[in-house]
């Protein structure tokens, strides 16, 4: 069985689950609204500040779980592709492999603490087996990747999966549910260029 970290840490422990939220279990965990494709697209009202997707002159560090390698394998090949189609060389992007998902925080710890990325992008592939091995590793991932880039200052795109099925995972890595590496590559950017432009921060 699979498991993806696509939500956040909330979901993958369950609080927002349907008929745990507080709301009717036919609403679902958010409230009758069910995310689609659509629902990275950017917002109708426009903000104040967005962060681009140029890829001009960012070099991009990518760690990859070699665990479930089929799934993951799919990930990065959407994000090196998002990478690419927005300006950013093959030179520019650097791979590193680790064992599995829970590796992946150190990883991108070192990687960071370097300087040599303008931002990182974490994919991965975690599977619900018959122990609760899965919780601990989900979430200690998750808990990780989110303390290397506020420890840090740097965006860490987040495309480390976590489903139930081989089927689930196969239909968010390439399949009809999209590419949540193409997606966690491109909110990397879009981050990298929010705070390149000190528009958070009010300078701008």
């Amino acid at each position: 069985m699979w498991v993806f970290l696509g939500l956040g840490l909330s979901e993958i422990m369950g609080n927002h689950r349907a008929g745990r939220s507080g709301l009717p279990a036919e609403l679902g965990s958010h409230g009758g609204y069910t995310p689609s494709a659509e629902s990275y697209e950017p917002m109708t009202t426009e903000p104040n500040h967005r962060g681009s997707l140029s890829g001009e002159g960012l070099r991009i560090g990518i760690v990859v779980s070699r665990f479930n390698s089929p799934v993951v394998e799919r990930l990065l090949d959407g994000a090196r592709e998002f990478l690419r189609r927005n300006g950013i060389g093959e030179e520019d992007v650097e791979t590193f492999e680790v064992p599995g998902a829970w590796e992946i925080p150190l990883a991108l710890d070192r990687l960071a603490a370097a300087g040599r990325f303008d931002g990182l992008v974490a994919l991965g592939a975690v599977i619900r087996g018959e122990t609760p091995h899965f919780e601990y590793v989900s979430s200690g991932c998750a808990e990780g990747i989110l303390r290397v880039s506020l420890d840090h200052g740097i965006p860490v795109g987040f495309g480390v999966l976590t489903c139930d099925t081989g089927e689930q995972a196969m239909a968010r890595a390439g399949g009809e549910k999209g590419n949540k590496g193409r997606e966690a590559a491109e909110a990397a950017l879009e981050m990298v260029n929010l705070l390149k432009d000190r528009l958070i921060e009010g300078s701008a």
